[in-house]
């Protein structure tokens, strides 16, 4: 359960819900599997995968999982279907199938097979901290965070947050790779991606590569600037820190892992609670050294 991707929200007006409203707000878009009919579902679930409670709080950071479902029909499926069933029609009648009829038959045969189609499940985590005013969801891509918010808002009526930086932060990443302002605590790892400022300028991405060396300053100088640099943090976690301050490929330190390895395996539901409430603490000490680096709280 371990996040491998952050997208981080500022709460912009202090949020009072209580563990017991959020779960029941959330009950009423609890998840439900596929119909017959269904191309997908989404709702609340677990965040243990198990049992009917659809929150877990540790520390007064509130744990929350959307689970999706989606039935696979795979396009190629239906369209060599339909093709036999237009090339049948054609050859007993010797007239064309026109479009509008090719697709009422694509709609029925979808119709037809929807009901065998398998299912894939798939589940996006987040937890808000009402004191930090942070609400973080585990997703690389903003369609991902977007459905989690979404949804979440609709549960609860209203949630006012907005990213946690709201303007690029590539000029700071730049500086770093410059040799300027690189906090003590952050230590440059041997990848990046630069892009020449043009909409459709050049792009140079590196990895196992010395980024302090005199090729990568001469492509800066040329005006590229750097729009993902990976770090390590405080000798916690290392990651991909994005222009927008989208956080990917995040992982936590041997040291981080080992902190609980002392609750026996048996133990699932002891582990998921100290592995989480470990977790999150440590993003948002993580969050909070963000916005004190890239001055995000002159935002609020």
């Amino acid at each position: 359960m371990w996040f491998k991707n952050l997208k981080l929200y500022a709460l912009t007006q202090a949020l009072e819900i209580t563990e017991e409203d959020l779960e029941s707000k959330l009950a009423e878009f609890s998840f439900r599997p596929c119909g017959s009919q269904d191309m997908a579902t989404m709702g609340f679930t677990s965040p243990f995968n198990q049992g009917k409670t659809l929150v877990h709080s540790a520390n007064g950071r509130i744990w929350i999982t959307l689970k999706k479902q989606e039935r696979i029909l795979p396009s190629a499926v239906v369209n060599a279907e339909l093709a036999e069933k237009v090339a049948q029609i054609e050859a007993e009648t010797g007239s064309s199938v026109g479009k509008k009829a090719q697709q009422d038959m694509k709609q029925e045969i979808i119709h037809r097979l929807l009901p065998m189609a398998f299912t894939k499940n798939s589940f996006i985590h987040g937890f808000m901290s009402t004191k930090d005013n942070l609400v973080v969801v585990d997703a690389s891509a903003d369609g991902k965070a977007e459905a989690f918010l979404a949804m979440l808002r609709k549960a609860m009526g209203s949630l006012p947050v907005v990213p946690l930086a709201r303007q690029s932060v590539q000029e700071h990443l730049t500086a770093w790779l410059q040799g300027n302002d690189l906090p003590k605590d952050i230590l440059i790892l041997e990848e990046a991606e630069l892009k020449a400022l043009e909409e459709d300028g050049a792009i140079l991405r590196c990895k196992n590569q010395d980024l302090g060396s005199e090729e990568i300053i001469n492509h800066i100088q040329g005006g590229k600037m750097v729009q993902k640099l990976a770090v390590e943090w405080d000798e916690t976690l290392s990651a991909v820190i994005q222009e927008d301050l989208t956080i990917k490929r995040l992982k936590f330190s041997d040291v981080m892992h080992e902190q609980n390895a002392d609750i026996p395996k048996d133990q699932v539901l002891a582990r998921l609670d100290a592995n989480f409430a470990l977790m999150s603490g440590e993003i948002i000490r993580f969050a909070d050294r963000l916005k004190t680096i890239f001055n995000l709280n002159a935002d609020e």
